[in-house]
């Protein structure tokens, strides 16, 4: 959907681009109801329901890359990395 919007440029093709990062050893984490559960239950962060997934599911142990505003200015802990210019 970003692509779609103009928000996010890709020079390859998006399903090309996704083996690619997981042929580099990118592990994707499957979403549950636990996930779910706890993506309703996040204090403070706005109503978006793909961030509060996003977010979620990083909360389970994972890094999140991202160059959302809105998700690395959260207070939360929250293992983050900027992915922004």
């Amino acid at each position: 959907m970003l692509v779609r919007m103009g928000r996010l440029n890709l020079l390859i093709d998006l399903d090309r681009w996704r083996r690619n990062l997981l042929d580099q050893g990118l592990i994707e984490a499957p979403v549950d109801g636990g996930i779910a559960s706890r993506a309703g239950l996040i204090a403070d962060l706005h109503g978006d329901p793909a961030d509060r997934i996003i977010v979620a599911t990083a909360l389970e142990g994972h890094r999140l890359i991202t160059a959302d505003p809105q998700i690395l200015d959260w207070p939360g802990p929250l293992n983050r990395l900027p992915a922004t210019d």
